[in-house]
């Protein structure tokens, strides 16, 4: 019955996509349209400090895998479809860091995103800060931001993405045990030196 339900959404989803993974991302230069978008985190300005040049972004598993007809009840076809929308995310992401990385010769990029890491290392509203700093770029992939700030498809994420070497990751501050997207143990000196306790 899984294997079944996984060629349905292949089947159903390979003939929805419209267009190549890159346009599954926007980003800029680093430079809001009306240059006033105000970002309100202790962590992120420390983070920025010496930082030159930073590239806000948008990316999402795109649309299409949601109009996968999928049967009311069939619970591996909802499954597949989450594995196939985090991988399509994923795959936007790698894209843009590669890209970003080519165009503009850079050895290593970090990212911010807010919501990320505990309430207090950026606030999970400032996705409307970014998204607005973006234009209609977000909406051009087929982005949604709702009024409590979640973002549809639910598979997409908005951030920051900076030149740095120091490997910083969102999950040193986050207290949050047994997260399924830990990329980096708590950081107990980190915190205390971001948040100051």
């Amino acid at each position: 019955e899984a294997s079944s339900s996984l060629e349905q959404v292949l089947e159903q989803g390979s003939g929805r996509r419209e267009s190549p993974p890159p346009r599954r991302v926007s980003g800029d230069d680093g430079r809001s349209q009306d240059g006033r978008a105000r970002f309100v985190s202790k962590v992120l300005r420390a983070n920025l400090d010496e930082v030159e040049r930073v590239f806000p972004y948008v990316a999402t598993c795109g649309p299409e895998l949601d109009a996968v007809s999928i049967e009311s009840g069939d619970v591996f076809g909802q499954f597949w479809r989450d594995i196939l929308k985090e991988m399509a995310l994923r795959a936007a992401i790698a894209h843009l860091v590669t890209h970003l990385k080519d165009s503009y010769s850079l050895e290593a990029l970090v990212s911010m995103n807010p919501g990320s890491g505990d309430v207090n290392v950026w606030p999970i509203q400032q996705p409307r800060e970014l998204c607005a700093g973006l234009g209609d770029a977000p909406a051009s992939i087929g982005v949604m931001l709702t009024e409590s700030c979640l973002m549809v498809p639910n598979k997409s994420v908005s951030g920051l993405l900076y030149p740095s070497e120091d490997g910083f990751q969102s999950c040193q501050l986050c207290h949050r045990e047994g997260c399924p997207n830990r990329r980096a143990p708590f950081d107990p000196h980190l915190w205390e030196e971001r948040l100051g306790g």
